[in-house]
């Protein structure tokens, strides 16, 4: 799939020894692809670097269910109405068994009707976190006693790494070929 950006294409002729080697470690890494925000990252290969063993970690790592990891992206996605961010997590999300209405509710800015109390927690603590920047004590000792402690640090690590990806995607313009866009565009 085609990805484009607002930021000048890198070629072998004008891109920097780093910016080759993180080109090819994503490449030849477990995303084999610059899709998402790897476009505008290689741009700063020390960011790559970083932003990327975060993100594998984020993505692959967490004592989560990869279900309530999509969760967490998609809430995400929708609270930066970010495009390319959703496209690519809406579909994992589904595969994961996250359901189509809970998605299509998250991408309308509705609050979903979760048939799931894990999924119910996920969103309250995500959606609370981007509201008022703040977890009250209650709904953190609920999400610890449902997940963990440290899988609540994990948890609050895929939310704040996710909006850097949001962020990274919607400045930089980032676009998926010419499929239509989730969120409508100001």
């Amino acid at each position: 799939m085609e990805i484009t950006s607002r930021l000048p294409a890198l070629d072998d002729a004008t891109m920097s020894a780093d910016q080759r080697r993180v080109l090819n470690d994503i490449l030849n890494g477990p995303r084999g692809n610059l899709d998402g925000p790897f476009l505008a990252w290689v741009h700063s290969p020390e960011l790559a670097d970083n932003a990327q063993q975060l993100g594998a970690f984020c993505r692959y790592g967490t004592q989560l269910e990869l279900r309530l990891t999509e969760l967490a992206i998609l809430v995400t996605a929708s609270w930066w109405q970010s495009q390319a961010e959703w496209q690519i997590h809406a579909p994992i999300a589904a595969e994961a068994g996250l359901d189509t209405a809970v998605i299509e509710a998250l991408r309308e800015g509705r609050e979903p009707d979760f048939s799931r109390n894990d999924e119910a927690l996920v969103y309250q603590l995500g959606t609370t976190l981007y509201h008022t920047r703040r977890v009250d004590d209650a709904l953190y000792a609920e999400a610890v006693a449902a997940f963990g402690e440290s899988a609540v640090v994990e948890l609050v690590g895929v939310f704040g790494y996710y909006a850097l990806v949001a962020m990274t995607l919607n400045v930089f313009h980032v676009r998926r070929g010419n499929t239509p866009l989730p969120f409508a565009e100001s």
